[in-house]
């Protein structure tokens, strides 16, 4: 599992034009992407490490500070550009892969008492935050 992980000030996605999530102030902006041979583990390693990761104000966590993150998927990680102009996806697992290690890093987050809010598994998303910083960290599990 890969993630960028963003420090904000604020972060929400619009599907057609309903906001369905959102989080206001200090908090984290999370875009994960899954790759064919990933696991519930993963996604549990991946969530107790952005629960734990000291990238908000004064070297603390979300779980120091209680800030919220918002988490959207995003297989376009996975893409490769190396050759060619137009990237591939094959490193990207399929959306019945992926949509549950997402869902399973949201629960595991919440069940550390994060609160997250979401973007829209498979939509077209409109992603809007302030950057902190800017910050901005790649994660890999």
């Amino acid at each position: 599992m890969r993630a960028v992980v963003q420090r904000v000030d604020g972060a929400k996605v619009v599907v057609a034009g309903e906001t369905v999530g959102e989080i206001t102030g200090e908090g984290l902006c999370v875009l994960v992407g899954v790759t064919h041979d990933d696991t519930p583990d993963k996604a549990d390693r991946l969530a107790r490490k952005l629960w734990g990761l000291r990238i908000l104000e004064d070297e603390r966590s979300c779980s120091d500070t209680g800030a919220p993150l918002l988490v959207v998927s995003q297989f376009t990680l996975y893409g490769d550009a190396r050759k060619g102009r137009r990237p591939t996806w094959q490193a990207a697992a399929p959306g019945p892969v992926a949509e549950p290690l997402v869902e399973e890093v949201c629960a595991g987050l919440r069940a550390l008492g994060a609160r997250v809010e979401t973007g829209r598994f498979g939509a077209r998303m409109e992603v809007s935050l302030t950057n902190d910083g800017p910050f901005t960290v790649l994660l890999e599990v």
